[in-house]
């Protein structure tokens, strides 16, 4: 008997179906409104319908929507040179997506090596726990078996090291070594955040050994954690980042960033993209960039997180049967569950408020990052609501 759906059984899809949204609230068929504490896994920074967003994209869409990379293309040489300006990067390639942004990091990375006649330098070391996309060459990355089983042989090249592990990192270092790739908050893997100390020891070994550094931040990037990007926290920068999610707002794309040095290695001909860059792209993020490097957004941002890390405190004490710990920065917080993390998601989207699930039995808070203290405390009431729901 045929599915009832002609799409790929890769989803399983609750109730309800969205059909409009709002700042931070989506809206059902019904007119049920929802907390979107979500932010479609990190992307909608600044909410739905933006109005600037929404004015960006009709005025482009009334122009020009795609001329390919055959081209120059409006506002996408205005965006990479205000990533630069705000980062410790020279070069952007654009891209549709972070696993797209990873797969160029990581032949920069390797390409880079190459011309120096290193050609022995493939291997990136990578961390257990992490997620980098779903290509094949992500998913290796990644390590995940789940990811990785019915899918052929494992892509060659990533070396996966225990969690925060500097001995396990000096060890692993040889004559193959090209990069390591970490991301300095993993998010699927349960908003655990590498120490500063670390990242710095990660530093300290790339500039020893010619080996380049590469930051995940898809979903840390963009004011997600209180800072422009979250390698600032650490006082370190990386040679290589992969940005997306946040970036687009909501429109698919993505960037990778990298060192003048490192990218001068990628010519003409050695990677390419029919869509990247598009100008829809180019004007909705370029948009997006105008409100987060706004006088006092990072600033609303750290306030709205301590004050949400306060109704946080206040649920652990209350709830210590269902809650462990609080963990993440800026907006992009998690609570560990200690019941079944699927049980808390449908109990919260029962009452109005939409989070998502993560690894290590966490629950990924990710509001968008132009909430207000009202709306803060709108949800955290219809989440003591849930959260009494699931005590008794």
């Amino acid at each position: 008997m045929k599915n009832t759906t002609s799409l790929f059984d890769t989803y399983v899809y609750p109730e309800p179906q969205f059909v409009r949204g709002v700042g931070v609230r989506l809206f059902d068929a019904n007119g049920q409104d929802y907390l979107d504490f979500s932010s479609g896994i990190a992307v909608n920074s600044l909410g739905h319908a933006h109005p600037h967003l929404v004015s960006a994209l009709k005025l482009q869409a009334e122009n020009l929507w795609h001329t390919s990379n055959l081209y120059a293309i409006p506002g996408r040489e205005k965006l990479a040179d205000r990533l630069c300006h705000n980062s410790f990067a020279d070069k952007v390639f654009f891209t549709n997506s972070g696993a797209e942004a990873l797969e160029c990091a990581i032949k920069t990375t390797r390409h880079y090596h190459f011309e120096k006649g290193d050609k022995n330098r493939v291997n990136i070391l990578t961390f257990e726990g992490a997620f980098h996309g779903r290509t094949l060459a992500t998913i290796a990355a990644g390590g995940k078996q789940q990811y990785l089983e019915g899918f052929g042989p494992k892509t060659q090249g990533f070396i996966q090291l225990p969690f925060g592990d500097a001995e396990a990192v000096d060890g692993a270092i040889d004559e193959t070594t090209a990069g390591i790739l970490i991301e300095p908050i993993m998010g699927e893997g349960g908003i655990r955040a590498h120490s500063n100390k670390f990242l710095r020891h990660l530093r300290r070994k790339c500039d020893e050994h010619d080996i380049v550094l590469i930051y995940d931040e898809v979903q840390t990037g963009v004011a997600r954690t209180g800072k422009l990007f979250a390698y600032q926290w650490s006082g370190v920068e990386p040679d290589v980042m992969a940005l997306a999610k946040g970036l687009g707002g909501g429109f698919p794309m993505g960037a990778c960033l990298a060192r003048g040095s490192i990218a001068a290695s990628m010519s003409p001909g050695t990677h390419g993209s029919t869509f990247g860059g598009n100008p829809l792209a180019m004007a909705v993020a370029n948009a997006v960039l105008d409100v987060i490097l706004g006088d006092g957004f990072l600033d609303h941002v750290n306030k709205m997180s301590g004050r949400f890390k306060q109704y946080l405190s206040e649920f652990l004490d209350t709830y210590p049967d269902l809650f462990d710990e609080i963990r993440g920065e800026g907006l992009l917080l998690g609570l560990k569950c200690k019941v079944p993390n699927t049980q808390v998601t449908v109990a919260l989207r029962e009452n109005g408020v939409l989070v998502v699930p993560a690894g290590d039995n966490v629950i990924r808070l990710l509001p968008p990052l132009i909430i207000n203290e009202d709306e803060l405390g709108e949800t955290c009431e219809r989440m003591e609501e849930a959260f009494a729901q699931l005590a008794e």
